[in-house]
């Protein structure tokens, strides 16, 4: 099984240790995987702001580099489902269409394909856990509450097999916290206040890291708590399954 990398820019460029961790974990789980070095931003934030027909040398780029791999894994699912949804190519219709098939959000890869019933991990802290919406609602990660529906959780599963965690539980499970990419900047004044009650839960059940599958989310939270001036840490989900016993 051959794999290709792939580091969403805002990972790459402000939570490096996001991305070192999904690397290692894999690693260590036998994984053969490769990091093609020339990839860059995906296409979502002009795809969220209505611009998607402007992505064509992105979507020519991420072909390119993923094309020959026989799945793609990312730590990051809000890049994943831009994939999903919007990669096109005209040059290489048949390869764009495949690497729509077969790329996958790091957790969702790791129950999904490889199966993990179990990991050498430790993490002796209190966590919450934000359920993000693309990763939710989009890929399906877990289950929506609205839903009268058996509960599931791909990411809660592997949080679970990690020795001396103890996962607090929410109000609100499945709330927005507000980021939404570009609304953020759209709409700064409603998505500061969803930020402030998602992390609020949080802080009220004694949670010590917040973690989730997309940096971006625990980034606008990281933004609230610092302002706040909590010890509160976010920490995405790689680090906390690669974290050593």
């Amino acid at each position: 099984m051959k794999v290709g990398l792939f580091i969403p820019c805002y990972v790459d460029q402000f939570y490096p240790n996001a991305a070192i961790a999904t690397l290692q974990l894999l690693e260590k789980l036998g994984v053969d995987v490769s990091y093609p070095k020339n990839q860059t931003c995906c296409g979502q934030p002009m795809a969220n702001s209505g611009f998607a027909h402007l992505t064509g040398g992105c979507d020519k780029l991420f072909t390119e580099n993923f094309k020959h791999f026989d799945y793609i894994v990312a730590p990051s699912g809000s890049c994943v489902l831009h994939i999903k949804e919007h990669l096109h190519s005209d040059e290489y219709a048949d390869e764009a269409a495949s690497i729509r098939e077969k790329v996958y959000e790091l957790s969702s890869f790791l129950t999904d394909i490889l199966q993990v019933e179990s990991l050498p991990a430790r993490f002796p802290f209190k966590v919450g856990v934000h359920q993000s919406c693309h990763g939710q609602r989009g890929l399906y990660l877990s289950q929506m509450s609205e839903l009268v529906a058996p509960g599931f959780s791909k990411p809660g599963k592997l949080l679970n097999m990690v020795e001396g965690i103890d996962i607090v539980p929410l109000n609100r499970p499945d709330e927005c916290c507000g980021f939404g990419g570009t609304f953020c900047v759209a709409e700064e004044a409603v998505s500061v206040k969803m930020g402030k009650d998602r992390v609020e839960d949080h802080l009220s059940h004694g949670a010590e890291f917040i973690t989730g599958v997309d940096m971006s989310c625990l980034m606008h939270m990281e933004g609230l708590l610092r302002r706040q001036g909590s010890k509160v840490k976010v920490i995405h989900i790689a680090e906390i399954l690669n974290s050593y016993k």
